[in-house]
C-alpha cells in the first residue's frame, strides 16, 4: 500500500477523533456511491455534517489550500447522493479538517460549516 494511502487514514483518523472530542457522532467512514466518496459523515446536534479531511506531511503545504472549487462542487454531490440514498432529513454542514506533520508531531485545524453548497453544482 502505498505510503500517502498510509497517511490518509492517519489522518481520518485523527480528524475523526477531534470530531468525537467535539460531541459530534460519526455516522460513516469512507463513504463511496460510484465515483462519489465522503471522508467522514457525522451528525451535530440537528445537521448532518459532511466532512473532508486533507493531509500532508510538509509543514509549508497548507492541506486546506486543497480543497478546490471542483472538489466542493464533488463533495456537494457525494452529499446530495447520501442524503437521498438515506433519505436524510436534516439539514447540511459541511467541514474541512487540515492536518499537517507525522503521528508523533502534527497541526490539525477544524473548520466548521465551512462553506454553502454552490446553488448550482450539476
Amino acid at each position: 500500500m502505498a505510503k500517502h494511502n498510509d497517511k490518509g487514514r492517519w489522518g481520518e483518523r485523527e480528524a475523526e477523533n477531534l470530531l468525537v472530542s467535539k460531541g459530534y457522532a460519526i455516522v460513516e467512514r469512507n463513504w463511496r456511491m460510484g465515483p462519489l466518496e465522503m471522508d467522514l459523515i457525522a451528525m451535530k446536534d440537528d445537521r448532518i455534517v459532511f466532512v473532508e479531511v486533507k493531509t500532508r506531511a510538509d509543514d509549508d503545504a497548507d492541506p486546506i489550500e486543497a480543497v478546490t472549487e471542483k472538489k466542493i462542487r464533488n463533495l456537494v454531490r457525494a452529499a446530495h447522493a447520501y442524503m437521498n440514498a438515506m433519505k436524510e432529513p436534516f439539514d447540511p454542514q459541511f467541514d474541512l479538517i487540515g492536518i499537517t506533520g507525522n503521528e508523533r508531531n502534527f497541526r490539525i485545524e477544524h473548520i466548521p460549516d465551512a462553506f454553502l453548497p454552490p446553488v448550482k453544482f450539476y
